[in-house]
């Protein structure tokens, strides 16, 4: 055991050394944070920015492009060009957390679980802070959703209800997340039963403006849990088949 270390004491790791570009993305998603700089913005010149961090403009070009690939500035090109910073896109939080699920061996469980979580408190917070349109809104889709046999329509429709029910709550975030969920299980949703399926699901989305529109939230997330639950038993008969031909 190296001089003056214990068994007990502290694990140090190697200091890690950022390379320049590293350190210009940090700066720049400093101001970020901080808020001095805003979607929209246009950066400085690339020969005014290299000076002002007393960087080469080949790293600082390294660094812009790192930047423009985790989609956070835009180069345009043109007299009126230059870099500038985006606005927010929720489909990158979508594709990262796919990105995530396909790379981090993340279980339909877990994934079921965590949707199960989100969608209690997304209801409960909707039975607070729906709007009669909200309500209204959610029936519409729901009863358009009768109306039609095309499963890929009626999938295209509980996306929508979904969408709207997390809008109701009057908090973005949970919008982005429902809408990344719904995109990792669209694939394994489908298979034999959903059809039958998908005619107890539009149901359950009936009753469950129902109970939003009582503002009952016990009731509406009960529902939102039986109704989230049926799903995941077919998912969970779908992988198995699945795994079965596979073999």
């Amino acid at each position: 055991m190296p001089q003056g270390s214990t068994a007990e004491g502290p694990n140090f790791t190697p200091v890690k050394t950022l390379r320049t570009f590293e350190m210009i993305c940090e700066q720049i998603r400093g101001e970020l944070a901080a808020g001095t700089l805003k979607a929209g913005d246009k950066l400085p010149a690339e020969r005014d920015l290299a000076v002002q961090l007393g960087v080469s403009r080949n790293a600082l070009r390294e660094a812009l492009r790192s930047l423009e690939v985790a989609g956070i500035i835009r180069n345009a090109k043109g007299a009126k060009g230059g870099a500038f910073v985006k606005y927010a896109d929720p489909e990158r939080v979508t594709q990262a957390m796919e990105d995530y699920v396909s790379l981090g061996d993340i279980t339909l469980d877990e994934l079921t679980e965590a949707r199960i979580a989100m969608q209690d408190v997304i209801v409960r917070l909707a039975c607070q802070r729906a709007s009669d349109v909200d309500l209204a809104e959610l029936e519409v889709i729901a009863e358009k959703t009768q109306k039609v046999s095309d499963v890929e329509t009626r999938y295209k429709y509980a996306v929508e209800y979904y969408t709207v029910l997390a809008r109701a709550t009057r908090n973005r975030v949970f919008g982005i997340f429902v809408d990344a969920l719904s995109s990792i299980l669209h694939k394994f949703v489908q298979g034999p039963g959903y059809e039958t399926l998908q005619e107890s699901l539009i149901q359950s989305r009936l009753k469950l403006v129902k109970h939003l529109r009582a503002r009952d939230a016990d009731a509406a997330a009960q529902e939102m849990r039986k109704h989230l639950e049926r799903i995941h038993r077919h998912v969970r008969k779908n992988v198995k088949a699945r795994a079965t031909l596979s073999n």
